[in-house]
């Protein structure tokens, strides 16, 4: 097991996520497309089994903390189906862009402090292939009252 699994499958452990269990989508979509040597991935939210684990606003009542775990529990999602589809994370040459969504009060600004929780983990899993351009705003409302939803773009070796 190379070093970039290892340390993706210890994220997952250290946030309750299984790896090898199998991603469920929410509704009539592919978790990933691939095109070429390009692969898209589903938007996430910081799920764990069939729970939501951080839900609510950031601001009132999610803190900043609250939501970098959830960022990093929506990129170890994303990294799941890669690891799923890929057979092991080696295969990723780069991260080409990172788009964090961040339910949160009108007057929250500190979008990019919850958006490192996600860009911080996918560089200690992937070294230098992991940091990437990145979108992160604020939105009045997510999908099952998630605080975080992420997706991503990479590309493949």
């Amino acid at each position: 097991m190379t070093t970039r699994d290892k340390a993706f499958e210890k994220a997952c452990k250290d946030h309750g996520l299984n790896p090898a269990e199998p991603l469920v989508v929410g509704g009539n979509y592919l978790p990933l497309a691939q095109d070429g040597s390009t692969l898209y991935l589903a938007g996430q939210i910081p799920k764990v089994g069939d729970k939501v684990i951080v839900t609510g606003k950031l601001g009132n009542p999610v803190t900043v903390p609250q939501g970098q775990i959830g960022a990093r529990i929506c990129v170890l999602r994303g990294l799941i189906a890669l690891h799923q589809h890929l057979g092991s994370l080696d295969k990723v040459k780069s991260v080409l862009k990172l788009n964090v969504y961040i339910h949160c009060t009108p007057d929250f600004t500190l979008h990019s402090e919850v958006a490192d929780g996600a860009s911080d983990l996918l560089v200690s899993i992937l070294g230098p292939a992991g940091a990437a351009p990145r979108l992160s705003v604020g939105c009045a409302q997510l999908p099952k009252n998630a605080a975080i939803e992420l997706d991503f773009i990479v590309k493949t070796v």
